[in-house]
């Protein structure tokens, strides 16, 4: 049977673009469905067809299924533009089989839209994310100071090492969590900023706490003696509260630069909350590298501990605060239904399927990843203890032993080490960028003075890609940590210390970045519930559009289109990305367990009772000739990230 189009509709009509549907067979029949994507679908309430909803939220006719795409709560048209006349009915016509595999879901509306003070982007990039340096000085601390203070508390280094299951038990439970929660949120206030505030306080606290435990603890009790076991518990308890707020805290000020910067500026966001979070943590390292007692007396406490909580307080405070004033973020009036009822288990399933269904190269990244952070975890908590415990045993006089804060001593010395490991981190993530391939230097032409060209293509040539240069910061940090156990001063190991600051700007760099190569290379392939499946891409736009600065205040105003209904995500803001980068998480966050578990073999092996380097000169210790055990834990790291190495090659056959 010969088909026809229908006559166009009276009236102007708006242009809308042809979107690209796949069909499935060459050879129409007059029971087969089509849909002149010319022009958009009915709404919902003006279908009056015979149909029957199937378990799959669709719609038959013909018998073949077709969803209906633009419908919102109240049968609104989804996009604005789309026309409403009389002729709607003609745009339906037998003509080729089509399949438009679109979920007839409530969309989630909004209202207002997300804007960031500042008069340029560099001041509003800093205020976006000026959150991160509160969270990194605060992590800096604690990775700093807080083993030794629980050393100084009389707990042993096997049970130290179970109470930083706190970092990885708040990575693995709290994001997930808080990410559902914040998602949900219809809070006048927006989505991130109130749990931000609400972490905030808790932190603050909780480390008012940590520092000032045994004035708590006396309180209550006066016997020294007896309040000792109260006081580890109260210290133990308020790490755990700290680990757990600061990761809803980090969680949610990471989504809010995603919420509120538009799809091309999302790789500018997240490159300043690296830099940001840099900044916090040199900050952190060199405020505990200062005799903080001599510079502000007893004022703010009368040992070192306790006035870096303090600052730890005010450095958080005072940074999240002015992030969220900063920042306006769009309201959640309703949130999207779920059509299978599935709640909040459905994010769990799509993780665990996602997971199931790698592909080849983001599985290779993931594990990657995983055997490196086994010899990064014992480096980030106890190389600080490691470096203060080398120069108590082997160049500290006898009197430096004797000393009422050793604790304090001990964190100076080794937060002199991270200070000057971080100013290399800080400096590679400015640095190290210029001297390895990027995919611009392969698309982008420049054109040099004459007598730099000779000299600019040598180097050009010279440079090595991500890929090696991540490699080659494997071997870097599983050499310079398998030399620890032979390091007899404290000089030797705080170089081994500096040695590691490149490794670590790589290690954060590179799997972020070529997690984030292969998200964009997947394009319309998503994960569902029953395996991998695929999503067609019905439009080109953008969902966020970045309009010109407003007049008033200098505020950046983002413009949000509706959400796509088309079931597919993007890249930026989707659950493409999302899905990806959590399993990324994941990946992170279970070495550590195995970093825990094998720290606490070593301790209770070579040193089972209290630190021989914070013992009185009366207490019964075990002797401190034999090895460290800070030393092999790290050493077993190496071996590690050696076959990380190893993993990270594979990469370049994948």
């Amino acid at each position: 049977m010969g088909h026809h189009d229908p006559p166009p509709p009276s009236g102007p009509r708006e242009s809308t673009p042809r979107s690209s549907l796949a069909c499935d067979s060459p050879a129409p029949s007059s029971q087969e469905l089509a849909i002149d994507t010319q022009r958009p679908p009915p709404r919902a309430p003006r279908f009056f067809w015979p149909f029957s909803p199937s378990s799959q939220s669709q719609l038959k006719y013909g018998g073949f299924p077709v969803s209906l795409p633009g419908t919102v709560d109240g049968g609104t048209d989804a996009h604005p533009h789309w026309p409403r006349d009389s002729t709607d009915d003609q745009r339906f016509r037998p003509s080729e089989r089509v399949e438009v595999d679109i979920r007839r879901e409530k969309m989630a509306s909004w209202s207002g839209q997300p804007s960031i003070r500042g008069n340029s982007e560099t001041t509003r990039m800093v205020l976006l994310t000026f959150s991160a340096i509160g969270v990194a000085f605060t992590w800096g601390m604690e990775m700093t100071y807080c083993t030794p203070y629980l050393l100084n508390l009389g707990l042993t280094k096997s049970n130290t090492s179970l109470v930083w299951i706190a970092g990885p038990l708040s990575g693995l439970i709290v994001q997930p969590v808080v990410g559902v929660i914040s998602d949900e949120s219809k809070s006048r206030w927006g989505r991130r900023r109130p749990l931000i505030v609400i972490g905030t306080i808790i932190v603050a606290l909780s480390l008012l706490v940590l520092g000032f435990t045994k004035e708590i603890v006396g309180l209550f009790q006066k016997d020294e003696e007896k309040a000792r076991r109260p006081t580890i518990v109260l210290a133990v308890l308020a790490i755990y509260v700290v680990d757990f707020a600061i990761n809803s805290v980090m969680s949610c000020s990471r989504s809010l630069v995603v919420d509120t910067l538009p799809i091309e500026k999302q790789q500018t966001g997240a490159a300043w909350f690296s830099r940001m979070s840099s900044v916090g943590s040199l900050i952190g390292y060199a405020a505990g590298a200062v005799d903080m007692v001599k510079v502000f007396g007893t004022t703010f406490g009368d040992t070192q501990f306790k006035q870096l909580t303090i600052m730890a307080v005010f450095a958080i405070t005072t940074t999240n605060a002015l992030t969220c004033w900063a920042v306006t973020e769009r309201v959640l009036v309703s949130p999207k239904a779920d059509a299978n009822n599935e709640g909040h288990l459905k994010v769990f399933k799509q993780i665990w399927n996602t997971i199931s269904n790698l592909p080849p190269r983001i599985k290779a990244i993931c594990w990657a990843q995983f055997w490196s952070w086994i010899g990064w975890f014992p480096f980030l908590f106890y190389s600080t203890t490691w470096v203060g415990e080398t120069y108590f045993r082997y160049d500290a006089p006898k009197d430096a032993k004797s000393s009422t804060d050793a604790l304090g001593d001990m964190g100076r010395i080794g937060s002199t080490a991270l200070v000057i490991y971080s100013a290399i981190t800080f400096a590679g993530a400015f640095i190290l960028p210029f001297f390895v391939e990027s995919p611009e230097d392969q698309t982008f032409t420049r054109r040099p003075p004459k007598y730099m060209a000779g000299f600019l293509v040598k180097m050009e040539k010279m440079k090595p890609n991500l890929l090696t240069a991540w490699i080659c910061g494997h071997l870097m940090f599983s050499c310079a940590m398998s030399l620890a156990p032979f390091a007899t001063s404290f000089r030797f190991a705080t170089l081994l210390v500096c040695l590691c600051g490149l490794p670590w700007t790589l290690a954060s760099w590179a799997p972020s970045a070529f997690l984030g190569v292969e998200v964009n290379r997947l394009g319309g392939t998503t994960t569902t519930e029953n395996g991998t499946g695929h999503y067609r891409r019905l439009s080109d736009a953008s969902d966020i559009e970045m309009p010109s600065l407003a007049s008033s205040g200098g505020a950046l105003h983002l413009e949000h289109d509706p959400e796509p209904e088309d079931g597919g995500t993007h890249a930026s803001t989707g659950e493409l990305s999302g899905v990806y980068f959590g399993i990324l998480n994941i990946f992170t966050t279970l070495p550590q367990f195995v970093g825990t578990f094998i720290s606490m073999i070593v301790f209770s092996i070579l040193e089972p009772g209290k630190s021989p380097e914070l013992a009185n000169p009366d207490e019964e210790v075990p002797s401190a000739t034999g090895p460290n055990a800070i030393s092999i834990c790290l050493f077993i790291g190496a071996m590690s990230t050696l076959y990380a190495a190893y993993a990270t090659r594979k990469l370049k056959y994948l």
